[in-house]
């Protein structure tokens, strides 16, 4: 069953309605981590509202240190305290924790519950923007998340379907694709934030992996790297695959539009490298 806060307190169909921008994440941590451009931007506004989907329990996460012994009950406990106090600090609108295993998210037949539940939430926020996992990330979990995304958003009328759809780099970055392809979401200036955030979640950062420190660093490295002939223009950038052709020609294949991605990548490396080979 699904797990719901609203931090400031309003009915939970008003804190809906007002949503602006919809993040839609895996496991608790995820939105906090690949969606802190649109979290920051509604941060302290009365007039833009980010509210948070976090689909799994994260019962499998590594756990090491004082959390080492908890059990997976023990662990989506803590995991989903951890996920409503990220919610009260960054000031969403609302923070939905639909609950499910990542087996079954990851099972194309079962994940019909999710899609089905996430047409309602896409429905009754009607949010401008939805940003979730890119659909070449290499979690599983992140994949069938995304994809789950896609399908939702699918289903609903296209006057009821988002204006944007961006799938954000996590466990895979993407500075693979094209320069013109990518979305770079800038995430100058709120660097605090973002910390701040990241903090809260000691159950994976404490004793496992250090997410924090390694979100950050990529932030500050796409910001470096996207040009080496130019001067740097931010200091931290998420880069989003840009999700919303999908959003507008149902007839377009997923799988082909990721690919096609990959192809144009290897298109771009031949071109630059074969010259540097003649007569190979």
């Amino acid at each position: 069953m699904a797990d719901v806060l609203v931090p400031d307190g309003v009915p939970l169909p008003v804190a809906l309605d007002r949503t602006t921008t919809l993040g839609v994440g895996a496991h608790p941590d995820d939105l906090e981590f690949f969606a802190i451009t649109p979290i920051a931007a509604a941060f302290g506004r009365d007039d833009a509202w980010f509210t948070g989907i976090t689909c799994t329990d994260g019962a499998g996460s590594a756990r090491a240190g004082r959390f080492a012994a908890c059990t997976d009950a023990e662990m989506i406990a803590i995991r989903r305290d951890e996920q409503v106090a990220a919610a009260r600090i960054g000031g969403y609108s609302a923070i939905v924790q639909l609950g499910y295993s990542s087996v079954m998210v990851c099972d194309p037949v079962e994940a019909g519950r999710l899609v089905d539940e996430l047409v309602d939430l896409l429905d009754a926020t009607r949010p401008a923007a939805v940003y979730t996992h890119n659909l070449a990330d290499k979690h599983s979990t992140h994949l069938a998340v995304g994809a789950a995304v896609v399908r939702a958003v699918r289903r609903l009328p296209t006057e009821a379907r988002p204006g944007r759809l961006l799938g954000c780099e996590s466990w895979r970055d993407l500075d693979w694709m094209p320069d013109h392809e990518k979305v770079l979401l800038d995430t100058t200036g709120h660097g605090a934030l973002a910390a701040r955030l990241a903090a809260v979640f000691e159950s994976q950062i404490e004793g496992a992996k250090r997410y924090d420190r390694a979100a950050e660093g990529r932030r500050r490295a796409n910001a470096t790297m996207q040009e080496p002939r130019a001067l740097d223009t931010s200091e931290e950038v998420v880069v989003a695959m840009d999700l919303t052709p999908l959003v507008e020609d149902d007839d377009l294949d997923p799988v082909a539009y990721v690919v096609g991605a990959v192809d144009r990548f290897r298109s771009e490396v031949t071109a630059a490298l074969g010259p540097l080979f003649p007569g190979r």
